[in-house]
């Protein structure tokens, strides 16, 4: 199946993505609706479920696959992922188990979304400096900047592939590379691109994602990319049945730990979520990335003139190509948003309320691929 047969055949659309029979969902950036077949995959395994051992209701190659697609989504190995859950969790394991030396410091950018923010945070406790990143405008990381932030004592740069509010996709593969030359490490939290825009786990170190937007997965299963390199330094922080050797569920007199990223998955598998995230991965593949991409690109670019046409401002409006991205974000400057953001709900278009550290709040717009035009003709047809 391609983006463009999904958009020329109503019937089909309708039946793979049921949210559309019901809304104008343009809220993709924060919690998704589950397209049909990652139900159906659901709703398959939690019947299979019910007539016995759960952990016997997949195959047992389930996991190993799996691993593999979600690996193919962000060109990494299988044996480079790990499943520990939700983003917060997984760059939390990265914050917490990497060899810090006291005097080090860490650079992240202080209106990141705050999963990517308070882990590196904690840090100051271990005498590591948290050094903040400054922007010209809300969300808008220029490569060189990043750059000419980070010193000699920076050990780690942690940033977003796009910036949750103003839309703003990271030059991640630009500042990867350049952080590897000067032996810097880099933790991106990808949650806000993937499903939606190429991922090339290759230009950094570590990665983490849920599948709860754009891949639109279920919530709580994510993905955890550990450079294989880096697997000997990154310390699990929880010790189980599963990611520590122990022949016949029999603990040994010494932790033995998995040979790869599967040594931060302590225990038992959320098969429930896996079997979603895996559903979701198979479709986004199939769709393709670059094909969704382009639509998104072009999807925005459509809205962007239709809400300047109602009299609302962009946040970066004027963003390049390389760093567009498939959120929308209006607002009028000065102005309380909330009373758009309830209209347009009353009218069937879903979309996001989020707030910048001044207290301007902002309608933020993000369709997906299987969005019709004439949604976003109504969502701005609904506009006052």
């Amino acid at each position: 199946m391609t983006v463009d047969e999904i958009l020329s055949n109503e019937p089909l659309r309708l039946e793979e993505f049921p949210v559309a029979r019901r809304a104008v969902y343009l809220a993709h950036a924060g919690v998704c609706p589950l397209p049909r077949r990652v139900q159906a995959a659901l709703t398959a395994y939690a019947a299979q479920g019910t007539t016995g051992d759960q952990e016997e209701a997949v195959p047992p190659s389930f996991l190993a696959e799996a691993r593999q697609a979600a690996a193919r989504l962000i060109g990494a190995a299988p044996s480079e992922i790990a499943f520990v859950g939700p983003t917060s969790l997984a760059l939390s394991f990265v914050a917490a188990g990497l060899p810090w030396r006291r005097g080090d410091n860490v650079l992240l950018y202080a209106d990141d979304y705050p999963s990517n923010v308070y882990p590196w945070m904690a840090l100051a406790s271990r005498g590591i400096e948290v050094r903040t990143h400054e922007t010209d405008a809300l969300g808008r990381i220029v490569p060189e900047q990043v750059l000419a932030r980070a010193d000699d004592r920076t050990r780690l740069v942690a940033l977003a592939s796009c910036h949750f509010v103003s839309g703003w996709r990271l030059e991640y593969q630009e500042i990867g590379r350049r952080l590897r030359e000067r032996g810097i490490w880099f933790c991106l939290d990808g949650i806000q691109t993937l499903g939606a825009f190429p991922l090339d786990a290759s230009c950094v170190d570590f990665l983490a994602a849920d599948a709860h937007k754009w891949l639109l997965g279920p919530c709580a299963a994510g993905i955890l990319y550990v450079r294989k390199e880096l697997q000997p330094q990154l310390a699990p922080l929880a010790f189980g049945w599963n990611n520590v050797r122990c022949p016949g569920f029999v603990a040994e007199p010494e932790l033995v730990l998995q040979g790869d990223a599967r040594r931060y998955e302590a225990g038992s598998a959320n098969l429930l979520g896996l079997v979603g995230l895996k559903a979701a991965c198979d479709l986004i593949l199939e769709f393709g990335v670059d094909a969704i991409a382009a639509e998104l690109l072009r999807k925005r670019a459509w809205l962007i003139a239709a809400l300047q046409a109602k009299g609302l401002s962009v946040l970066g409006a004027d963003a390049p190509p390389a760093n567009a991205s498939g959120i929308v974000t209006a607002f009028r400057p000065g102005a309380d948003m909330t009373p758009l953001h309830r209209s347009l709900a009353e009218h069937g278009v879903m979309t996001s309320l989020r707030t910048d550290r001044t207290g301007q709040n902002y309608v933020r717009f993000s369709a997906h691929f299987y969005n019709a035009d004439s949604e976003l003709e109504r969502a701005v047809g609904a506009l006052p």
